[in-house]
């Protein structure tokens, strides 16, 4: 098995790309240890290598992300390795519990329904502009909600925490937003 690395704009993300579908459908975002080993194996194994602080698993890649202290020539290895032994064992990325537990992707949204028309846009866009780009820098952005003229999106995997999601969201995702739909005044993130 042979894994790929890529950088991301964001220093402390990696891109580890397995060469074989990671997840199938949606994302899964792990912020903590403690709640990765249960919802998913290779989490827990990700997060028992000292120094990282952050998986994320998109559709063909997973992207880790390190304490800002560490080198990733120390844990780069430790990572590819739990990788490769993972994938190979044949073990599934998500347990039982975490296909049925929470996820994020089903956390409410918000919005007024006489902007329905307006929301059904600003997802197509990200879903068929924003996030295909923001994937292949190892993360991915999801509509949370539209108030009073703010679109408000949840940044995960390599987005968050990147110094240049700010620029990401105010300069490349709201003017696309205002370009096509008059209605959005900003974009902040959740």
């Amino acid at each position: 098995m042979f894994i790929q690395t890529e950088a991301t704009p964001n220093p402390a993300t990696l891109k580890f790309l397995p060469g074989q579908v990671v997840m199938d459908q949606g994302t899964a975002d792990f912020r903590e240890a403690s709640s990765a080993a249960e919802r998913s194996p290779l989490a827990g194994k990700l997060f028992d290598v000292d120094g990282v602080s952050g998986v994320f698993f998109g559709y063909d890649f997973v992207t880790i992300t390190k304490e800002d202290t560490l080198d990733w020539a120390h844990l780069k290895p430790a990572i590819l390795a739990a990788i490769m032994e993972h994938f190979m064992a044949g073990h599934p990325v998500m347990s039982d519990a975490g296909n049925s537990g929470f996820n994020e992707d089903d956390e409410a949204e918000f919005f007024d329904e006489s902007d329905e028309a307006i929301v059904t846009t600003i997802k197509e866009l990200i879903d068929t502009r924003v996030r295909p780009a923001v994937a292949q820098d190892g993360g991915d952005i999801t509509f949370r909600g539209f108030k009073e003229g703010t679109v408000f999106l949840h940044m995960k995997g390599a987005c968050a925490g990147c110094p240049s999601s700010t620029a990401t969201l105010k300069h490349g995702i709201q003017n696309l937003l205002q370009h096509f739909i008059p209605e959005v005044q900003q974009v902040e993130a959740v």
